[in-house]
């Protein structure tokens, strides 16, 4: 039997997992021609899809298969399905504390310039701002932490014999 942190950390992982492809989800959305709440991501992504939809598509399309690959690729190591166990660990750290660090810092400055604590820029956006505080960074956040929970809580221990 599994001790109880190995559980937990996989339930985590399996969090992590399902965060990083609903994430890959809307990539994969916008790359096929979905417009529903490209405009929470910026003008910039509505344009480039009206004036430039093939690079759109590939941009959107390469995106979603790295989030895609970030999703998967820990629950693979973690099982024994993807060799490189502690190269892909160390990629999932650094991935993971970037994705915490940048859903928190965006969704958090996002959230004050809503409430009225940051003054807006000139190119404020609604939209957008309410899409970052509530839906793409808090989604990046937790998709982080709960891959860094996982990890913390997956590592194989060692003991010596004493």
């Amino acid at each position: 039997m599994q001790p109880r942190s190995m559980r937990v950390g996989r339930r985590f992982l399996w969090t992590a997992m399902v965060f990083g492809l609903v994430h890959a989800f809307w990539s994969y959305y916008w790359a096929f021609g979905g417009t529903w709440m490209l405009d929470t991501v910026g003008q910039w992504a509505v344009v480039s899809q009206l004036q430039q939809p093939l690079q759109a598509f590939l941009v959107l399309l390469g995106i979603g298969l790295l989030k895609t690959s970030a999703a998967v690729i820990p629950v693979a190591v973690e099982y024994g399905r993807l060799g490189g166990r502690r190269f892909w660990r160390l990629v999932s750290w650094v991935g993971g504390i970037e994705l915490v660090l940048y859903g928190g810092i965006y969704a958090a400055t996002a959230w004050l310039v809503l409430i009225g604590v940051v003054a807006p820029g000139a190119a404020y956006d609604g939209p957008v701002m309410l899409g970052h505080a509530l839906l793409w960074d808090p989604l990046f956040f937790f998709w982080g932490l709960s891959l860094v929970m996982s990890l913390i809580l997956t590592r194989r221990r060692t003991y010596k014999k004493q």
